[in-house]
């Protein structure tokens, strides 16, 4: 049974960094594309970032593009989202998965909440 558990969230000032992490129990990674995910209160989840496993590319959604680098830890089985800069718009639940995601690996997320 695969799992994704993330972490690192938390209460920041604008302008300020967050690093989240997603670690996954169960399998090991390889020739999949990983994505973080967010939900902002009343709105729908959106597409924030993804990395191919194996090819290590990069893919941002317009809005974190500059601000947020999404990375991955072979030996850890860890993908990362580095957050710079962060904005009160970036406050959400964040979330990792396989992109396009799979329905039965949603986690608990982590809260980000950036405040002005």
């Amino acid at each position: 049974q695969v799992q994704l558990v993330e972490s690192g969230g938390g209460l920041v000032q604008a302008g300020g960094s967050l690093r989240l992490s997603c670690a996954a129990s169960g399998r090991t990674f390889n020739n999949i594309r990983m994505g973080w995910f967010r939900q902002a209160p009343g709105k729908e989840r959106e597409f924030v970032a993804s990395l191919h496993w194996i090819v290590g590319n990069t893919y941002y959604t317009d809005s974190v593009k500059g601000r947020f680098t999404i990375s991955r830890d072979n030996a850890k089985n860890t993908v990362y989202l580095q957050m710079n800069s962060l904005k009160p718009e970036d406050t959400a639940v964040y979330y990792c998965n396989t992109n396009p995601p799979s329905e039965s690996l949603w986690g608990q997320g982590t809260q980000v909440t950036v405040s002005s």
